[in-house]
């Protein structure tokens, strides 16, 4: 090369550089919206935070080894994500939503198999499917603060009510739901005349009631009468009463291989995915009859309904995207695209 061509070279080079240097600060990484739709890539081992609006990625985030399920904080600022492993792994990732980072993880030591989550309380609730187990774990402490075994196989799914009693879990293999209540009591002989009494002491009870095959997906009506319970080996539905404490009903709703289910927030439907299966099934709760089934792919899971009851979005695993359901009209009007294998989704809705 001659030393005129050299010189054109660095010249061009150093134009180069500084148009590069210029595009990077300008494509920086968009802002996280005040409420976010958050999406696990179990395939590509990350979270996407998404602006609802526009439906773009804003952001993707490690969610470390196979992420199955999100839930966030009650102000929006932090997501927890399970990392299931079908009973290998013990961890939750923890990451800052506003800031788009990973944080250090939760340890759950001998609590094996993470995998249904609920945020009440300001603590985040789990499961531990290897463990037959489910727990709290405190934020505010970073410690795991409550653990009860079920007793259950495959305790999978969890529901926890605002008032942090009953919970509510699935457990697939034992075909069974767990309804586990608190209830204080003081224990003991009662004290001597005049001395204190001691602090209520708190026991749970657990009443497992037997539903179909394969219990998996379940949502708690709005309110909070009834438990819909998805069982995807015989493809029915069971309809729990919950003062009760026993099935009332089972639908033959032809939904075999059925992955999750949940009300829409008026309670007038109710919304199936099946990994096996090309539709999203709905269903009306008042009638308990099929209403229509939405083409969506080759199959799905996480199910998460918009707050204002007007959209859902569902995860549709084989096919490697999210779908956009209008709930007024019934029809797709959107996908996203949030990596390989998407599966749990969340609300982060900041506060």
């Amino acid at each position: 090369m001659t030393p005129g061509k050299k010189l054109k070279f660095r010249k061009y080079s150093i134009v180069l550089v500084s148009i590069v240097c210029i595009v990077a600060t300008v494509m920086k990484a968009a802002e996280t919206p005040p409420v976010s739709l958050l999406a696990l890539s179990k395939a590509e081992q990350t979270l996407s935070i998404i602006d609802p609006t526009t439906l773009a990625v804003v952001a993707r985030v490690p969610a470390g080894p196979d992420p199955h399920e999100v839930i966030a904080s009650d102000d929006g600022k932090f997501a927890y994500i399970s990392n299931y492993g079908g009973g290998a792994y013990n961890t939750i990732t923890v990451v800052d939503v506003l800031a788009q980072k990973t944080l250090p993880t939760i340890d759950l030591g001998a609590l094996r198999g993470p995998h249904g989550l609920a945020f009440a309380g300001g603590k985040v609730w789990f499961t531990a499917e290897a463990a037959k187990a489910i727990g709290s774990y405190d934020p505010a402490t970073k410690q795991i603060d409550w653990i009860l075994g079920t007793g259950q196989d495959r305790t999978h799914m969890i529901y926890v009510f605002p008032s942090l009693n009953p919970v509510i879990t699935s457990n697939v293999n034992s075909a069974t739901i767990s309804v586990i209540k608190k209830m204080n009591s003081s224990g003991g002989p009662p004290p001597p005349p005049g001395a204190p009494r001691p602090a209520p002491r708190t026991n749970w009870s657990e009443t497992v009631i037997p539903v179909g095959k394969g219990s998996e997906g379940f949502d708690v009506s709005p309110d909070g009468k009834e438990i819909w319970v998805a069982n995807a080996q015989d493809g029915t539905i069971s309809v729990v009463d919950l003062a009760a404490e026993k099935v009332v009903q089972n639908l033959n709703a032809n939904v075999r291989a059925a992955n999750r289910l949940k009300f829409t927030p008026d309670g007038k439907l109710v919304l199936v995915s099946t990994l096996g299966g090309q539709d999203l099934v709905v269903l009306d709760a008042a009638t308990r009859q099929e209403v229509k089934r939405v083409p969506i792919g080759h199959g799905a899971a996480g199910i998460l309904m918009q707050p204002d009851g007007l959209r859902a979005f569902v995860a549709c695993t084989p096919d490697d995207y999210l779908v956009v359901i209008d709930l007024k009209s019934l029809t797709v009007t959107g996908k996203i695209n949030v990596g390989k294998q998407p599966d749990g989704l969340a609300w982060a809705a900041r506060k």
